[in-house]
């Protein structure tokens, strides 16, 4: 990969990728910008994490993509954690992570929690939706915050939601406050048919293949059980 000094190498290099995992980790997968926000950049960059600069700040990249392009989704993807996926690959993560299965089918085998559940009916009627709706359509209480965190990434994880933008609480005049909320939509919505066509005409261990193949190509030394994880989500 190029090394990154704004946004569009940001972009570009992602595009080239395929996939990347959202900041440093110690899973041994690949990461566009691999070092944290206390750490050295490993080449000459103005690249840095927390300044609020939307050119250079890869925090504000993560909202930049579902703001400005179509190609690219953001969400928890990997391992629990944040994550980017161009659209060439979100056919494969598909046919790995939910082979074929509405999410309706995926709580009648066992593969949903109910909350999860609960969580997608809920944003389905009301897309797109931001946390703060979600839990107070639901009622969600401080006991149930834990089941709830979980349930998103659940959801993000097998590719029934994901992230879509963000929105400020609105006050009964009107007027935007408080910190944003992160916006949720259907993957369905957000993404169109055409990956869940495409995913149709894959097995999964197609799918698998090609993506370990290219988990391979950006980092030759990850572990086999991490790549397997990093897959299958």
């Amino acid at each position: 990969m190029n090394q990154i000094q704004n946004f569009e190498d940001f972009v570009q290099s992602l595009l080239e990728a395929g996939f990347s995992m959202g900041g440093g980790n110690d899973e041994g997968i690949f990461a566009l910008i691999p070092w944290g926000w206390n750490q050295p950049a490993p080449y000459p960059t103005p690249v840095h994490w927390h300044t609020g600069d939307a050119a250079t700040d890869p925090w504000e990249w993560r909202m930049r993509v579902l703001d400005e392009r179509d190609d690219i989704a953001y969400g928890k993807f990997f391992f629990k954690k944040s994550g980017f996926i161009a659209s060439e690959y979100i056919p494969y993560f598909l046919a790995c992570r939910q082979e074929g299965n509405t999410l309706e089918e995926a709580y009648e085998n066992g593969t949903v929690s109910h909350m999860a559940k609960q969580v997608y009916e809920c944003v389905a009627k009301n897309e797109p939706m931001p946390m703060h709706a979600i839990k107070s359509q639901l009622g969600i209480k401080k006991e149930d915050a834990s089941r709830f965190d979980r349930a998103l990434v659940e959801l993000q994880t097998k590719l029934y939601l994901t992230m879509c933008g963000r929105q400020q609480k609105i006050s009964q005049k009107g007027e935007a406050f408080g910190w944003s909320s992160t916006v949720f939509c259907l993957t369905t919505t957000l993404w169109g048919d055409k990956p869940f066509q495409k995913a149709a005409t894959l097995t999964k261990q197609d799918a698998f293949d090609a993506i370990r193949q290219q988990i391979l190509k950006l980092s030759p030394d990850a572990q086999e059980k991490k790549i397997k994880r990093f897959i299958e989500g």
